[in-house]
């Protein structure tokens, strides 16, 4: 069969898929099961192991040696949700629909793992595709992209059944369908790994950052300085000259936004800035997804427009993500999960703050000062007790901030290299996986470790 030759449908989802090949629905060719365990134990039902969201949304295959969560489940519920090697699971909700029907193939099973709430079971008909090959389907960009148009939703996406059962894939001879799996396995493996190791340097790169921040705000520049104990465990010693203060002496205010912003959205107005703003790997504001608001006048929230030099600090989630608000920023309100601080900026510089929380004492600090159980928080009071070292004189402060914008400057800049590195690591697996399930590389004539003997066209 040659793939010189391609069959054209115009109506077809894919218009020119090569001879021999078909386009179905997934209902057409696997059973559609969507799981309704939770992950709670009720007395009088068998003790299972939990397949959950996250099991699936982070990993390629399933297997055993994952951590899975023990829970209860019925005797019918077993029955219908127990996973097979072969099935492929998807999730079916997330916050974006550019993030949904995310599979995973069970590459390995037992009697009492069962597929948890959240996701839906794709139990191949082995007559017509493999579950191997159907992962890899399910996994490609025209997949994504179906899925994308079938979500529904406002603040939460999700996938119904009559959305999931019509997705549409490509589907050649059950065994070409086993070659393009096995020849994926082999180049996604290559590429897993190379993204492996841009990741494993990538988390080198932030923590020499983190580290050059941390010496310079807590020892200063000079190696040969001597120190003084600065009676805080978690903080240690600290130059001799410098002194040990608490947040609430040198802010004028601390503050936290009000709630019931949501019903104030509009695509103009003033800028809010939320936690998504806040980046936890620099003091940098992120500005790609902005919210803007239309307050009514005298709303309560006013007291939080924001001014040039005010520190910006995570209450309820991410505890360390801070910001400085920059001099260009048009005055922004903020929202009841961050802690505004306005400081007398002739005693301490915004941005020696920001690192000082930013360091590995401060987001040692926020961490033992969080509470709240499943969602830690911080009080306004914790803010205003948090604890740091400096220099007195303004002039050192600002000698010692040059030099970690200068350090970190390069450090950042070999960060965005890896960055970039793995957003295309990433993109050309998605374009491979997309061409290989659509007929575009004929996986048949090409020798590799899982296909030693090509079939010659």
């Amino acid at each position: 069969m040659s793939r010189n030759r391609f069959q054209n449908d115009s109506s077809s989802f894919f218009p020119a898929l090569p001879l021999g090949w078909r386009e179905e629905r997934i209902h057409d060719v696997a059973e559609l099961r969507t799981s309704n365990v939770d992950k709670k134990s009720e007395e009088g039902e068998k003790p299972v192991r939990l397949c959950n969201y996250v099991d699936v949304y982070k990993n390629d295959k399933v297997t055993m040696d994952l951590d899975f969560m023990e829970a209860t489940a019925t005797d019918g519920q077993i029955e219908r949700f127990a996973l097979r090697v072969g099935d492929v699971v998807i999730t079916k909700d997330s916050e974006t629909p550019a993030d949904i029907g995310v599979p995973a193939l069970i590459s390995e099973s037992a009697p009492d793992l069962v597929c948890g709430y959240h996701l839906t079971i794709l139990r191949p008909n082995e007559n017509e595709v493999a579950g191997s090959y159907l992962f890899y389907a399910v996994a490609s960009r025209l997949s994504a992209y179906q899925f994308y148009l079938a979500a529904n939703g406002v603040t939460r996406f999700g996938l119904t059944y009559q959305g999931t059962k019509n997705l549409r894939i490509a589907l050649p001879s059950v065994p070409e369908q086993g070659q393009i799996a096995a020849f994926l396995d082999w180049k996604t493996g290559q590429i897993d790994a190379l993204i492996g190791k841009k990741k494993e340097l990538l988390e080198k790169l932030k923590e020499k950052r983190l580290a050059v921040i941390s010496q310079a705000v807590n020892r200063g520049l000079d190696p040969a300085a001597p120190l003084r104990d600065s009676g805080i465990p978690w903080l240690g010693m600290v130059p001799e000259h410098w002194e040990v203060k608490r947040l609430r002496y040198c802010a004028g205010l601390v503050t936290s936004g009000s709630r019931g912003w949501a019903q104030h959205y509009s695509d103009s107005g003033d800028l809010f800035l939320r936690i998504t703003n806040l980046d936890r790997e620099s003091i940098d504001l992120l500005l790609d997804d902005i919210q803007r608001v239309e307050p009514p006048d005298g709303a309560e929230g006013a007291r939080t427009l924001t001014k040039t030099g005010d520190v910006l600090i995570s209450i309820t989630a991410d505890l360390g993500s801070v910001a400085v608000i920059p001099q260009d920023l048009e005055p922004a309100y903020v929202s009841q999960h961050l802690s505004l601080v306005r400081l007398d900026t002739t005693a301490v510089d915004p941005i020696w703050i920001a690192y000082s929380i930013f360091s590995h004492a401060g987001r040692f600090q926020l961490r033992m000062a969080g509470y709240g159980g499943t969602k830690v928080q911080l009080s306004l009071g914790d803010i205003k007790e948090i604890t740091f070292c400096h220099p007195s004189d303004i002039k050192e402060q600002k000698e010692v901030l040059s030099f970690v914008r200068t350090q970190t400057k390069r450090t950042e800049d070999l960060i965005e290299l890896a960055s970039q590195a793995i957003t295309r690591l990433t993109e050309y697996r998605t374009a491979l996986i997309t061409a290989a399930t659509t007929g575009k590389i004929d996986v048949r004539g090409m020798e590799s470790p899982c296909n030693p003997n090509p079939e010659k066209n």
